[in-house]
């Protein structure tokens, strides 16, 4: 495990992503509490209060659920509660996610016309899984990403993908979003009605995927296989899981709900170890509703 870290921090969201890592990074190793602390230099009582306020639960809780058994036994649930459930959403216990995210697509203009016309406003900011892109238009979120090092690139592929738009960096536009996401203090806001409002591009057949995907319960986890079922496509698994990876929004459309059958995480554009501290995320928060 390594030891030699000089901790900086401009603020506690990039304070909980490192210690989200660590954890993730070193969950072979079992870190205790103390050695945690110790990497982020704080004291391990100062680190258990402002890991659970942005959490939900302590640093030793998180890396019980960042377990392929803890994965294993959310797809079984899913399994179950899918045979007298068509909509997998029913199934988990906190279903709200489809209520305070709602998707609208281009129009068949718009797609035609790569974004002719159109304005993306898009700014890098700290998140619990660390840097973040998010892009928005007047008619709401059209990109959010992850990374540490690829987030240019990113810009770069949006630009393509969008090649009709005009694109500007305006992270004071994107702050105010990006800032309510993730921020323990922000989350009261998400029991209103205003929600996130997404504008995507897609072919018909990623549309419905993605559609599905919002009703997916945060707590909640789904197979490739069960997914292409639901959306009926049973036959058309690998389309599925291909319409899963196009998914522009990352985290707000929750592609990482959907596994391989066996419990483990399968793949993931921005890693897979990101995707698993998503899923812990998201269980640890339907475990204490934060």
């Amino acid at each position: 495990m390594e030891t030699d870290f000089e901790p900086e921090f401009s603020n506690d969201c990039e304070l909980i992503a490192t210690v989200i890592a660590f954890i993730r990074d070193n969950a072979v190793w079992e870190p205790t509490l103390d050695e945690v602390a110790a990497r982020v230099d704080l004291n391990p009582g100062e680190l258990q209060r402002k890991f659970t306020a942005w959490v939900g639960v302590g640093p030793e809780r998180f890396l019980e659920l960042l377990t392929v058994q803890h994965n294993k036994a959310l797809l079984d649930q899913a399994a179950d509660a899918s045979e007298s459930a068509p909509d997998l959403g029913r199934a988990g216990s906190g279903r709200r996610h489809d209520r305070f995210v709602t998707m609208q697509a281009v129009t068949p203009d718009q797609y035609r016309g790569l974004g002719s016309g159109l304005r993306i406003d898009y700014g890098f900011h700290s998140s619990p899984f660390g840097p973040m892109l998010l892009a928005l238009t007047d008619n709401g979120i059209c990109e959010l990403a992850f990374g540490d090092y690829m987030l240019e690139a990113e810009v770069e592929d949006m630009d393509r993908r969008w090649p009709g738009a005009q694109i500007f960096e305006e992270p004071e536009r994107t702050e105010p979003i990006a800032d309510r996401l993730f921020h323990p203090d922000r989350h009261a806001q998400d029991n209103d009605e205003t929600g996130y409002r997404l504008f995507v591009k897609g072919t018909d057949f990623q549309l419905n995927i993605w559609r599905a995907l919002l009703r997916i319960s945060a707590g909640s986890l789904i197979s490739y296989k069960q997914l292409a079922h639901l959306t009926g496509n049973p036959e058309a698994v690998r389309a599925t899981a291909s319409a899963v990876g196009a998914n522009p929004v990352s985290y707000l459309i929750p592609c990482h709900r959907v596994l391989r059958a066996s419990g483990e995480l399968g793949g993931y554009h921005w890693g897979v170890e990101r995707k698993q501290a998503m899923i812990a995320w998201d269980s640890a928060r339907v475990e204490t509703r934060v």
